[in-house]
């Protein structure tokens, strides 16, 4: 199974200013609704406080920090599902992403949500993909894999 991280992301690495943010930032929402539809799509409860309006149609996930991501993944029928933040919980599912869809946004926010926490390894990671978000903008989504 194709285990996706997607984000939204600032040019200095965070996905939100805090962590109850309703994001109206982000340009890619269309492009994430698209993507998404049709697969499973785990967050922590925060995120979900935050998107639960956008999320409609599709099986949401929530975890919470003690949840053991190889248990959560090992109950979905899918051949992908995305993980969709929060910090805390991409970091709980690095070891198990094989891919990532980030799309960074012209927005420097000095501190916030990172869209990592602490890792206990590195990703390897490698470009596959550039997918146009924004015409106007010249934006795109970057998908890279392990």
């Amino acid at each position: 199974m194709d285990i996706i991280l997607i984000a939204a992301v600032t040019a200095d690495g965070f996905i939100a200013r805090h962590s109850h943010e309703t994001i109206d930032w982000s340009q890619d929402l269309h492009l994430f609704k698209e993507q998404t539809m049709g697969y499973p799509v785990i967050m922590g409860s925060n995120t979900y406080e935050c998107m639960q309006n956008e999320l409609i149609g599709r099986n949401i996930i929530i975890v919470h920090r003690k949840d053991n991501p190889k248990t959560v993944l090992g109950r979905l029928n899918s051949e992908k599902c995305f993980i969709a933040g929060g910090g805390r919980t991409n970091t709980l599912f690095a070891p198990y992403l094989t891919h990532l869809y980030l799309t960074p946004h012209p927005h420097v926010f000095g501190k916030g949500v990172p869209l990592f926490y602490e890792m206990e390894e590195e990703l390897q990671l490698k470009l596959v993909y550039k997918h146009r978000v924004n015409n106007k903008m010249n934006q795109l989504q970057y998908k890279v894999v392990r």
